[in-house]
């Protein structure tokens, strides 16, 4: 196979990012929210551990030393994938989450099991803020030096950033129902569809003002011959499918297939399963029945829907083990568990994922 020589966006994605015209392009404001002061929900004990016990935040469960937390303390938290930066507070994660990203060294909170109990992230006292008055749900992760963790972006995924993510439609991302816990009961009163959540890269392609384009998670990339999303577009005849729309608008959704994610489906070559279809110019998506009769029309693939008419269970940790399963698009003879469920109100106007753990667990 012959070496790809095209620039690769990885840590740049989030950082700053040169094109080859030499303009300089500075990333926006981190959407997740990584770091932030919490109150402490509840804690239990695990059973046969004397010196740990499990604490809850939002609808996150983390295993904490025992007697350090009280219910209703306050407390600094930090979700997985975070990537904290080399300090002497947080020395004591080396053994078990030192990483590199890049040329950058930190500490990776990836989902962990202890003593049979899941943990999820890191608990620190507030004594870490040095004085800093805070707010409670407070974005502090910039004043801790914490970044989200990228994973290697591989060479054909990578691309020549043509600039970033452009403001004219969202990007595609969707909040974890752990940090919506507190609107679990009022979610309950709705019907929702589910989708699989595929394990690949975010994928977005749009016709605006007459101007096609192909994006990654963050960027507008250039068309090169080697660059798999543009491929993708090209082979599909996405610019010419959006223009016989007559409007201005994207459509989004997760690339798969070899040299994508370890390719877990077993796929020969790369596909894309689509899962937003977003109108430009009303600034909105498409319902669930607009967005089955587009793509029926279009003759484009959607990611799998699992049910239509779904009630959220009584509890978040019911709805949590739920999320656990094989993909519907495990390859035969093979059990590929999923990376999680994807649930929407059909008007699009309640959005969250919901990741399994038993896929966390396994996350490289």
């Amino acid at each position: 196979m012959r070496r790809l020589s095209i620039y690769l966006a990885s840590i740049d994605e989030i950082n700053q990012i040169r094109n080859p015209k030499g303009f300089t392009f500075r990333s926006k404001e981190m959407e997740r929210k990584l770091v932030s002061p919490v109150v402490i929900d509840d804690i239990q004990p695990i059973v046969g551990a004397d010196l740990i016990e499990v604490a809850t935040v939002k609808g996150w469960k983390l295993v904490v030393k025992k007697n350090e937390f009280s219910i209703g303390d306050h407390a600094v938290y930090c979700e997985i994938d975070s990537f904290l930066p080399i300090r002497e507070e947080f020395e004591f994660l080396r053994k078990s989450s030192y990483r590199k990203m890049g040329e950058q060294e930190g500490f990776r909170l990836k989902t962990m099991k202890l003593r049979g109990q899941i943990s999820q992230g890191l608990l620190l006292p507030v004594s870490l803020l040095e004085g800093y008055t805070y707010q409670i749900g407070e974005d502090v992760s910039a004043r801790l030096g914490v970044i989200k963790y990228e994973p290697p972006v591989p060479a054909a995924l990578g691309g020549i950033a043509k600039g970033l993510f452009p403001s004219f439609m969202p990007k595609t991302d969707e909040e974890r129902i752990q940090n919506l816990s507190g609107q679990y009961e009022e979610f309950r009163k709705h019907t929702f569809y589910v989708t699989e959540k595929l394990d690949g890269s975010s994928a977005t392609f749009y016709l605006n003002e007459g101007v096609f384009g192909v994006c990654s998670r963050n960027l507008d990339l250039e068309e090169t011959e080697d660059n798999t999303f543009w491929k993708i577009a090209r082979v599909e005849k996405l610019e010419e499918k959006l223009a016989a729309l007559g409007k201005n608008f994207a459509i989004q959704g997760e690339l798969i297939g070899e040299g994508v994610q370890g390719n877990a489906y077993g796929l020969r070559g790369q596909t894309v399963r689509f899962f937003n279809a977003f109108d430009i110019d009303r600034y909105e998506y498409l319902g669930l029945d607009e967005f089955k009769a587009l793509f029926a029309s279009l003759g484009l693939q959607t990611v799998p829907i699992l049910d239509e008419e779904y009630v959220l269970p009584a509890s978040l940790d019911e709805m949590l083990t739920i999320a656990d399963g094989a993909s519907v698009l495990s390859p035969k003879g093979k059990e590929v568990e999923r990376e999680g469920l994807v649930i929407r109100s059909k008007d699009r106007k309640i959005s969250f994922k919901v990741i399994s753990n038993k896929f966390l667990l396994n996350e490289r």
